[in-house]
């Protein structure tokens, strides 16, 4: 794992709509249309992420999940913030994005 440069961020993120640099941590909020379906993407995420040792900053507040991704072991955005960032987008599916409000 290794912290990516800024222009390997900035190309990462042109494959990944709707996730934003927050902070200095990969960032997307998620929109749900009941607090059981926020509920149980982030627990599909939460068994994806023990498999992947990877595990990301988040906040869920009824029907949003916030989440912040960043590679604590190089102190910035690492191939695996992007690629459990993907794994999420899957999760979530693509007929929901049309929904998103962020």
């Amino acid at each position: 794992m290794k912290n990516l440069a800024k222009g390997e961020v900035i190309r990462e993120l042109t494959n990944l709509p709707v996730w934003r640099i927050e902070k200095d941590k990969l960032y997307r909020e998620f929109e749900f249309d009941s607090f059981p379906r926020a509920f149980g993407f982030m627990t599909s995420v939460a068994i994806l992420c023990q498999s992947m040792n990877h595990h990301p900053e988040w906040l869920n507040v009824y029907t949003s999940v916030k989440v912040w991704l960043f590679s604590h072991e190089v102190n910035g955005i690492s191939n695996h913030d992007f690629e459990l960032a993907r794994q999420m987008n899957a999760l979530f599916g693509p007929a929901k994005k049309e929904n998103e409000s962020r």
